[in-house]
């Protein structure tokens, strides 16, 4: 029998002439007939060279959705204080959306105290009595700036560097960028992500291949208890008899392969399902954390409330960074309308989820300290942006910032104990040592190895990055 011709071009009668070999083959060929013009490489999550020496091989991004109030957390501002109660002047990007000028606003000071902590003697507000014991280990940047003023469009800014296009998420460039450190593994988990402002985008691969996507685990509201990943096994059948049956399935597939060229996107297809079978046997143990100690799950207020959901999740992701995932977002979020940290009216409700995360936080940071993976993962914290100094209609809750707000990074070769960049005095604008979401990200990837500028895709034409043309390495807060 005549070899097949490439699959792009398979005819019926050829299809018919291997009817032998299944329809399972025409749907494989079917699909990666769509990933033709993304990839030629048979196995696209080999480990690949870094462009640098890194500094971290993999992060753990915990995603605050909505926009944690940098002045009544890590930014302290004495004129807010000074200032409270009095109608000041504001001009900001969403003021000037609306109206077209400036207006007067209601000057608000933090519902919360600060105190200094740490060698450093950085401030931080009683929201975060357990992350306060950090400030040694995380470095403070608190003059982020970003684009969109919207929870939308800022958290797809956030997750792939624009505001409105169809373009490839943050851990999916990483996966693409270097490959996966665990065949058996996702190189790019996302737990618990949420459906709305950019939903599944934010974990996308967009033009990338299919093989660089985030493998959603859970999803928003639902409970950490409760969250796998579905279809890893089958009560219809014994674990022998899937593995006879996988075996004949690529035994079938591999047999196709050999009448086409070498390195072709079925091959691709084939290792993804490859991978699919190993996780069976691998990503059920890597995330029970019933076997961790008692000391371990007090550690992360597991069994305990508020801190149980996302101590849960915290706990996985440390398990899944030592199993070598490239990429694991921890989202915190109530639902996919409303973010959880996006308080317009309503200030004191920063005090409920703040109690949520602190100690799971915490631990994390402790447990990986502890086991000497913070040397070697980069731990990100922060939301979409920021919130403003003033009252929202003067009444008791904060408007989106985009201008100015703070983010923190541990481990992974960041300058421990550094507080860099500075907001204006009431904490609105970035003003020194200005870290745009763009230079964000191309630090990200280098302290993982990567060149931002290199880190490029072809598509329809052009060469595609994560910074676009922008971005810029933030090499004073890096080790």
């Amino acid at each position: 029998m005549p070899p097949l011709p490439p699959f792009r071009s398979i005819s019926r009668r050829d299809a018919l002439q291997h009817i032998a070999c299944g329809f399972g083959y025409m749907a494989a060929a079917g699909i990666a007939s769509q990933q033709a013009a993304a990839s030629s490489i048979a196995n696209p999550l080999l480990p690949r060279v870094p462009h640098v020496v890194p500094k971290a091989k993999r992060v753990i991004f915990l995603f605050m959705a909505g926009g944690v109030s940098q002045v009544d957390s890590f930014d302290y501002k004495p004129l807010l204080y000074k200032n409270n109660g009095r109608m000041l002047d504001f001009t900001d990007q969403r003021i000037l959306a609306k109206t077209g000028m400036g207006s007067h606003q209601r000057v608000m000071q933090p519902l919360w105290g600060f105190k200094r902590h740490g060698q450093n003697g950085a401030w931080v507000s009683e929201l975060f009595p357990h992350m306060a014991n950090h400030t040694d280990d995380f470095c403070q940047i608190r003059s982020m700036h970003t684009e969109g003023v919207a929870h939308g469009s800022a958290t797809l800014f956030l997750h792939t560097g624009s505001t409105n296009l169809i373009r490839p998420s943050m851990g999916a460039w990483v996966n693409y960028g270097l490959g996966t450190e665990n065949q058996d593994m996702p190189g790019f988990i996302s737990l618990s992500p949420s459906m709305g402002n950019g939903g599944p985008r934010n974990y996308g691969n967009a033009f990338l291949p299919a093989a660089y996507q985030g493998t959603a685990v859970g999803r928003v509201g639902m409970k950490a208890s409760d969250i796998g990943i579905q279809n890893l096994s089958s009560s219809e059948r014994s674990p022998e008899q899937r593995r006879r049956q996988f075996d004949l399935l690529q035994a079938m597939n591999h047999e196709q392969c050999q009448g086409l060229p070498s390195n072709t996107e079925l091959e691709a297809v084939i290792s993804s399902y490859e991978l699919a079978w190993r996780m069976q046997a691998n990503a059920p143990e890597v995330m029970d954390i019933s076997k961790e100690s008692a000391a371990t799950k007090k550690l992360y207020g597991i069994d305990e409330e508020p801190t149980d959901n996302y101590g849960r999740q915290c706990l996985m992701a440390r398990r899944m960074a030592e199993a070598g995932v490239r990429f694991i977002q921890v989202n915190y979020s109530d639902n996919s309308n409303n973010p959880a940290w996006d308080q317009h009216s309503d200030m004191p409700k920063h005090k409920e989820h703040a109690l949520a995360v602190d100690k799971p936080i915490s631990g994390l940071l402790t447990d990986l300290k502890q086991r000497g993976l913070l040397e070697d993962t980069l731990v990100w914290w922060g939301g979409e942006f920021g919130r403003t100094p003033y009252a929202q209609k003067n009444g008791t809750g904060r408007d989106h910032n985009p201008t100015g707000f703070t983010v923190w990074l541990a481990g992974g070769g960041v300058k421990p104990g550094l507080i860099y960049g500075r907001t204006d005095e009431f904490g609105q604008y970035a003003i020194e040592n200005k870290v745009h979401m763009h230079d964000l990200h191309a630090t990200v990837l280098h302290l993982l190895g990567m060149d931002h500028e290199k880190l490029t895709f072809r598509h329809e034409g052009r060469d595609f990055r994560l910074t676009d043309v922008h971005g810029h390495v933030v090499h004073d807060i890096i080790a």
